[in-house]
């Protein structure tokens, strides 16, 4: 049992999403501490793009003929999926790049995917929170309403897909205060960014409460 900790980000220490998903991990761990925690940042530590092709391709090739990439990238893809479906919380930490999943994600998903059994629900019932930041506003009523393919696709994969047992704390504006034009929203997006802490806190408290039960 251990908690996986999934994150994308290619902002490293500036990261909007890995400073919240940090604020669920240490709620959980002040009530669980020295609990285990599996790391994995596809932003620092991406997965070869060509690896899901190989997978794939490899699960049509007789094992005694599969080339050596093939049998690597099957055996990532086989950890990948072991390491959701052993898990017994996870938090990840993957935010909207380009309007949408960023290809870290993207490859991590389908690379996970591949090293399962067909339709195989990989966080069944695992308590799981999804921290997504977006440098914007995507709201109803902005100009970028409707742009955001990112936060319902992560739904659909981690619930309806695998299985999870979903939270999804958000937060936007992340580039106010880096984007000049955006300036005018200071007050604004500084009380969405007390809002995202506080549901981070709560997410994290809650994580705690239900490994404990």
């Amino acid at each position: 049992m251990y908690l996986l900790r999934v994150d994308a980000s290619i902002q490293g220490d500036r990261s909007a999403s890995s400073a919240l998903a940090d604020g669920v991990v240490d709620r959980f761990t002040a009530t669980h501490p020295g609990f285990p925690v599996v790391r994995r940042h596809l932003g620092q530590d991406p997965l070869p793009a060509d690896a899901w092709a190989a997978a794939i391709s490899a699960s049509f090739t007789p094992e005694d003929e599969r080339s050596e990439h093939q049998r690597e990238a099957t055996a990532t893809a086989e950890q990948l999926a072991t390491e959701l479906q052993q898990a017994s919380s996870a938090v990840l930490a993957l935010p909207l790049y380009n309007f949408g999943v960023s290809q870290h994600v993207k490859a991590w998903i389908d690379l996970a995917m591949a090293g399962a059994p067909l339709g195989a629900r990989l966080l069944e019932g695992t308590p799981t929170v999804v921290v997504t930041t977006r440098g914007g506003a995507y709201g109803p009523g902005t100009p970028r309403e409707g742009w955001d393919h990112n936060t319902d696709y992560l739904r659909r994969v981690l619930a309806d897909c695998w299985g999870a047992d979903l939270t999804v704390v958000e937060r936007e504006f992340t580039l106010v205060g880096v984007n000049p034009a955006l300036d005018q929203f200071t007050d604004l997006a500084a009380d969405m960014h007390r809002d995202a802490e506080a549901h981070a806190t709560r997410a994290g408290e809650t994580l705690a409460a239900r490994h404990a039960a």
